[in-house]
């Protein structure tokens, strides 16, 4: 199984790549999983410095986010992402039973 991290500009330019590499194919008007791909979250924005807040829960802070969008794919081939792949020391998001 492959586990790929993604980064993108935006959601329009991450699903144009995803289509253009089988990702998401379309049937029947509708975009379902491509032949040996088990999961697409789409993990969003990503917080590089979280939002503080006072003790009434107003915002003191705003967060600071990563540029981008980030998603990630469960999948059974090897897949070329090229400079889109990133290698997150902490990642938010993992599948269970995979690092």
């Amino acid at each position: 199984m492959n586990i790929y991290k993604l980064q993108y500009a935006d959601e329009e330019t991450a699903m144009t790549d995803f289509i253009s590499k089988g990702i998401y194919v379309e049937i029947d008007s509708q975009l379902v999983y491509g032949e040996g791909i088990q999961a697409v979250p789409k993990i969003g924005k990503i917080a590089e410095f979280p939002a503080e807040y006072d003790e009434e829960g107003n915002v003191t802070i705003q967060p600071i986010y990563y540029n981008g969008i980030f998603y990630d794919i469960m999948c059974i081939q090897d897949i070329d992402f090229g400079a889109n792949e990133v290698f997150p020391v902490v990642p938010l998001h993992c599948f269970l039973g995979y690092e």
